[in-house]
């Protein structure tokens, strides 16, 4: 049956048979036989056909989303059983919010591949609650998130502090002055924040409640690097983690707004869905733990300032 579901798998990602039979290097009326099979089993059709396509249809879209959580399932069992006679080997999916998989993740990746080599990890990025429910559902073997999810499904462990701050261009009429901003002013400014669902932006709407205001005038982006760049173009401020902004400001390009009350320190979290771990996802556990440069980065509340 996990060959029918991973036929069916790739059939619908790929919304074509003639390509899922490449990947499966099998032939397309043999992918054929693999969706009439499944078919016939569930009792129902899954998939609609045309020339032009090939889409789920109401029950696929849930044959769909469990088959990827089986066969998560499925690949997590089968790590497990290999590990009790190997080392730490094979496949790691790692899951991380933007902040952390875009600025920290990489180098230990690095570290992790200079160490074991066998360990193969694929990463997504993705906003907080995105990646919790890709854990949640086993599509995962780790997330790293920041702010508020659904804790019920998950083993979260807290590994992190992470310390956020009020940036500007370093022509703001702010950064001119060098005097600690009054809160009260910080309503009036232009907001550049994350979409809902970010750790980052709950961070910021937490900064809101903090200090009691209400800005009016916001922009929205669903990623870092495009806030840090209208920043920097002077189209308004951010809230933003000192990991993420550590060579903007090291050459000048983005500037710290002192306000009393700030940085506003939040938990980055390891979530995992099951106790059993494989030996690749113990060692990368370990890796984050004690990896140094997160150790040298909590030790500085209130970076380059």
């Amino acid at each position: 049956m996990d060959q029918h579901l991973q036929v069916f798998v790739t059939v619908a990602e790929q919304q074509n048979f003639s390509r899922a039979a490449n990947e499966h290097h099998m032939t397309q009326p043999a992918v054929s036989q693999y969706i009439r099979a499944l078919e016939d089993t569930i009792g129902t059709r899954l998939l609609e056909r045309t020339n032009k396509y090939v889409r789920l249809n109401k029950a696929g879209e849930i044959v769909y989303h469990h088959a990827k959580e089986i066969l998560g399932l499925y690949t997590k069992m089968q790590n497990l059983v290999d590990d009790l006679e190997h080392k730490a080997s094979g496949p790691l999916s790692i899951g991380a919010s933007y902040t952390f998989g875009e600025y920290v993740l990489p180098r230990i990746i690095a570290n992790l591949q200079d160490i074991y080599p066998d360990i193969v990890p694929t990463v997504t990025i993705g906003n907080t609650f995105k990646i919790a429910d890709l854990v949640a559902s086993h599509q995962l073997d780790i997330g790293i998130v920041e702010g508020h999810f659904n804790e019920s499904k998950l083993i979260a462990e807290p590994f992190a502090e992470d310390h956020m701050v009020i940036v500007a261009s370093p022509d703001h009429k702010w950064i001119q002055g060098k005097e600690r901003v009054k809160i009260s002013d910080l309503e009036n400014e232009t907001w550049i924040v994350r979409e809902h669902g970010s750790g980052t932006r709950e961070a910021t709407e937490k900064m809101f409640q903090l200090f009691h205001i209400t800005p009016d005038n916001f922009m929205h982006y669903s990623s870092t690097q495009p806030i840090k760049e209208s920043v920097e173009a002077g189209l308004g401020i951010s809230l933003l983690s000192q990991w993420a902004i550590q060579k903007e400001l090291c050459h000048g390009d983005l500037e710290i707004i002192k306000v009393n009350g700030l940085p506003l320190s939040r938990q980055f979290s390891i979530v995992t869905k099951s106790p059993f771990q494989t030996k690749a996802l113990e060692v990368f556990i370990e890796l984050l733990r004690n990896n140094k440069m997160l150790t040298t980065l909590q030790q500085t509340k209130e970076p380059n300032l």
